[in-house]
């Protein structure tokens, strides 16, 4: 379903990756591990096509993601991905409901639509009391899972998450790593994670190790 070929990035003198190739079947939870600065959230972000690749090619679906560019590629990412980071960079000033349902209005859908599909997470996520209150009143697991809300709203291809459980308590990361494979199991959801423990990778259908800008494994 996720195909990457040959996956290239430099900034500056500086190669941080070498010809990635990668591919993720649907419903796959996959852990990207290795020692930081070996390029995994580099590699991440550019399949998440929050930045772009010097050289390679990345489909989607059978779509070629690496060629979009300004509003249809803003518009294929609010719907086919989801983000889940280690800071859950939830917007301060909205309810925990509105911050969930942002995607969903961007993408221009039914405002009650919306926000029905929003209580039905949150609801589902366990956040059926918290739903009106705004980030600053939640626990970082709260935040975290409220984040989690926000990356399903469009019902996306992808998850992809960076690092995170790196901001969160044992209890709450392993909670929140239980929700990832509910949410495959009983939604067919699709992740890719970027991530240092050790625990959570061991959990994934398969790990993914790479070095020096390079898939070893």
């Amino acid at each position: 379903m996720l195909v990457a070929k040959g996956i290239i990035k430099s900034y500056g003198a500086l190669q941080v990756l070498k010809g990635v190739d990668l591919s993720i079947r649907k419903g796959e939870i996959v852990s990207i591990v290795g020692s930081s600065g070996a390029g995994k959230s580099t590699l991440l972000h550019i399949l998440g096509t929050l930045d772009y690749a010097d050289g390679g090619e990345i489909s989607l679906e059978g779509r070629r993601i690496d060629q979009l560019r300004g509003r249809e590629l803003s518009d294929f990412r609010n719907i086919h991905a989801g983000f889940v980071f280690q800071f859950h960079h939830l917007l301060p000033e909205f309810t925990a409901l509105e911050n969930v349902c942002i995607p969903g209005w961007i993408a221009g859908k039914s405002r009650a639509a919306v926000e029905t599909r929003a209580r039905e997470l949150l609801g589902w996520l366990g956040l059926q009391a918290r739903m009106e209150n705004k980030p600053g009143a939640l626990s970082g697991g709260e935040q975290q899972r409220v984040a989690v809300a926000r990356a399903l709203i469009n019902q996306p291809s992808v998850v992809y998450a960076d690092e995170p459980t790196g901001n969160l308590d044992s209890a709450n990361a392993n909670e929140l790593h239980q929700l990832f494979f509910r949410l495959r199991d009983e939604f067919g959801q699709t992740f890719l994670i970027v991530t240092h423990n050790e625990e959570l990778a061991a959990m994934s259908d398969r790990i993914l190790h790479m070095k020096d800008g390079k898939m070893i494994s």
